[in-house]
């Protein structure tokens, strides 16, 4: 099995972000990246380095005014008087009543959701490596690889079209299943990260081809709060194609994978095509959210019921966060998921 690494993810190094209003060291940081390449070396998975793409995959799923504002965002920030080392917002507007301002502060609450996606001045870079990551992993799977893992960092599955948040900037797991869906039709993403995909929502909201299935802490008393909810369906053509499974906080392994086999079962009635996988490790009992408890059992059992899926499958690196069982955390899943992968073809 071969994964993708992006050596940019270190150009993005944020300092802090705001958590329940106290400032706080942000958890997403390029060590992690480390350790998730160390894990996977160790389990014997082949690397490929992410090769470039051009804008067109990209602004499949996210809009140019937002690519632009983003690659702009910083240098703009640094010309302001007594900025800061990052662009942070400190106002967000009511967009349905609002005007698109030109002021980079202005813009910083247009294009950025919450205070947990500092801009410096490698974050568009990196964000962008992280997106090829994905994509150069949808690129194998469609030359004829069975299953790819994309180690992309920063995570994406929070960023809307235009609009960044929770860590990420550009999603990662709707650019690959955009570029999958314009090639093998119907696509179904299981989001598995301990947070809600909001991003990944949203920008299929209305989409009849791809399927997205999310199992998450509910957003009654966790992040991102607004969305992820098991009445949100879905509208228009793609009523029906999004699937939320709530789980109350600090859920263990026995409620996880309840929930699991029915999201499996719903992507068996959609019969996708393609399977992505936005793969969030921040379940894991150990991780610094502490806001589920599945151990690395319960992750490895995880993989295995998911490799046992027919169809080729793309997994993408979303949350999972410094701690000392990180690496474990993706041995764990990768393993069963190659047993499960075995078990299919017997």
């Amino acid at each position: 099995m071969k994964f993708v690494r992006n050596p940019w993810h270190s150009r993005h190094a944020p300092s802090t972000f705001l958590s329940r209003g106290r400032v706080v060291a942000s958890p997403e940081r390029p060590e992690r990246a480390a350790v998730l390449e160390a894990a996977a070396l160790r389990l014997g998975l082949e690397p490929v380095d992410a090769r470039r793409f051009g804008d067109e995959a990209i602004l499949a799923v996210h809009t140019r005014d937002y690519l632009d504002f983003l690659a702009t965002a910083y240098s703009r920030w640094r010309e302001l008087e007594d900025a800061g080392p990052e662009v942070v917002p400190n106002v967000h507007p009511v967009r349905e009543t609002a005007s698109r301002p030109a002021h980079p502060v202005g813009l910083a609450g247009w294009y950025m959701a919450d205070t947990a996606c500092p801009i410096g001045p490698g974050t568009f870079e990196a964000a962008l490596g992280s997106a090829y990551s994905a994509l150069t992993a949808a690129e194998l799977l469609q030359a004829g690889e069975d299953a790819v893992y994309a180690l992309c960092r920063p995570p994406g599955h929070h960023a809307a079209a235009d609009r960044a948040g929770g860590f990420c900037y550009l999603n990662n797991t709707a650019i690959a299943a955009a570029w999958l869906a314009a090639r093998r039709g119907r696509v179904a993403v299981l989001d598995i990260d301990v947070h809600h995909g909001n991003g990944t929502q949203a920008i299929f909201w209305r989409s009849p081809s791809v399927l997205t299935l999310s199992i998450h802490v509910d957003p009654t008393v966790f992040y991102p709060f607004y969305s992820g909810y098991a009445h949100e369906l879905g509208e228009g053509e793609g009523k029906g194609t999004n699937r939320n499974l709530p789980l109350p906080l600090g859920s263990g392994d026995g409620p996880w994978l309840v929930a699991l086999d029915e999201a499996l079962a719903i992507l068996g009635t959609f019969a996708p095509a393609v399977v992505v996988v936005a793969l969030g490790l921040d379940v894991h009992e150990e991780d610094p959210f502490r806001a589920m408890r599945v151990t690395c059992a319960g992750l490895a059992e995880a993989g295995r019921r998911i490799g046992r899926l027919p169809q080729p499958m793309l997994l993408v690196q979303e949350g999972g966060y410094p701690q000392a069982g990180l690496g474990r955390s993706l041995e764990a899943f990768l393993a069963g998921f190659r047993d499960g992968r075995r078990e299919r073809q017997d």
